[in-house]
């Protein structure tokens, strides 16, 4: 036995100092070395992820357009609102200060996304409703059976761009026109027309064959 190991002993000796100096220089690396590394890889990763967040984040933003809507009828603040295509007609209604106490919203849509160029009618107690319109088609006055009626304006749901259609009568009298059937109540007959101050005799006949009442 002691003849082989002193026999063979240098062979193994050799390799065996081979393996010990590997090991030394194996332990002898610095970690934080390896933490660069790997601080290194991830960085691009981190980077990329980021930039898809943006990415995403603007397309959602060019996806949401500004339009013009035109609400009437029963709203307290009837006009033309900016708004955007991420908005619904409860949003329409809202920026224009909500229903009146005669409004009639059951058939309304509410969840009915917008468009540009879209009139919305709310329509009275006792009046048909009428469905929103959008890309230039307009409904100014409640749905009507004749269409002769049509051209006339209703003296109980006309708004005030739609008073200022009619001949002799600006701003300060379409205001008028519509503080009296608020104060007094709906107008009855087109004759109660010559109630509201400002309107006699003759500016009452250039509206009779113009004005109705529903």
């Amino acid at each position: 036995m002691l003849q082989a190991i002193k026999k063979y002993g240098r062979v193994m000796l050799f390799p065996g100092i081979i393996c010990a100096i590997l090991l030394y220089i194996f332990l002898q690396q610095d970690p934080s070395n390896k933490e660069e590394a790997y601080t290194i890889t991830t960085i691009p990763q981190q980077q990329s992820e980021e930039v898809i967040r943006d990415e995403a984040t603007e397309s959602a933003e060019k996806s949401i357009e500004k339009i013009m809507v035109d609400i009437k009828g029963a709203v307290k603040s009837p006009g033309v609102y900016e708004l955007t295509t991420f908005d619904r007609v409860i949003d329409a209604i809202e920026r224009a200060g909500g229903y009146t106490a005669d409004a009639q919203s059951v058939a309304v849509n509410h969840a009915q996304k917008l468009q540009d160029e879209m009139v919305i009618y709310i329509p009275k107690t006792g009046e048909e409703p009428v469905q929103s319109f959008a890309s230039g088609q307009i409904s100014s006055s409640p749905a009507t059976s004749d269409n002769s009626l049509d051209d006339k304006v209703d003296l109980n749901s006309a708004d005030e761009g739609r008073l200022t259609t009619l001949p002799g009568i600006g701003p300060s009298k379409a205001q008028a026109i519509i503080a009296y059937r608020e104060e007094s109540g709906p107008y009855k007959t087109i004759e109660d027309l010559k109630n509201v101050s400002g309107i006699g005799d003759k500016t009452f006949e250039k509206l009779k064959d113009k004005i109705i009442v529903k």
